[in-house]
Formats: C-alpha cells, sequence, structure tokens
C-alpha cells in the first residue's frame, strides 16, 4: 500500500507546492470570490491569477460560476475536493507560523 500512495502524495506535493496555490486556496476557504476580488487581495499578477485558478478547475479542485446577469458576473468556489483541503491549508498555517521565517522580500506583483 506504501508504494500506491507515494506517487499520490508526489503528486499531490507537486500541485500544492506551486506557486500561489496556497494563498489562492486560503482566499477561496473564506468563500465565494470574484477575480478582482482575489486580485486586489493577493500579491499575485492578474495573469497568473488566472493561470492558478485554470489549473485548479483542471483538478476539480476549483469551480467557476457564470451568471448571466449585466453586467456577467463569474465566481469560483471551492468544490467538495477542493473545501476537503481545509484542514490541509490550516494545518499548514500552523506549522508555518510556528517554524517559518518571515522572508524578508516584499511579495509584489
Amino acid at each position: 500500500m506504501e508504494a500506491q500512495l507515494c506517487p499520490k502524495f508526489e503528486e499531490a506535493m507537486h500541485l500544492l507546492s506551486k506557486r500561489w496555490v496556497g494563498l489562492v486556496l486560503s482566499e477561496l476557504l473564506k468563500g465565494p470570490r470574484r477575480f478582482s476580488e482575489m486580485e486586489a487581495n493577493l500579491p499575485i499578477s492578474g495573469r497568473l491569477l488566472s493561470d492558478r485558478l485554470k489549473m485548479l478547475e483542471k483538478e476539480n479542485i476549483v469551480m467557476r460560476s457564470v451568471y448571466t446577469e449585466y453586467p456577467v458576473r463569474i465566481e469560483y468556489t471551492l468544490t467538495p475536493k477542493g473545501e476537503a483541503l481545509e484542514p490541509v491549508i490550516q494545518a499548514i498555517k500552523q506549522w508555518s507560523g510556528h517554524w517559518v521565517q518571515a522572508s524578508q522580500h516584499e511579495y509584489s506583483k
């Protein structure tokens, strides 16, 4: 069973370790968000945010909903698969708060 788990574990770590994925997931754990809300709240460019959202949508972690209002409203939410990451994200936040030193460089868009 260990041998079967290892490739899945590595794939999960690869996905979650992509730059900004953790912050995007943390933002979406707060509830549905519009792209502009996330872009304003996160230190990430719009292009990279869009790339990360598309990747997470492809992995069935994030769902994109289009509302045919005027103007059109698009919201991003976590799927059940994405919501299941909440304890993982919370554990990483707790661990990093205790063990990781703050970086000396500033994040910039």
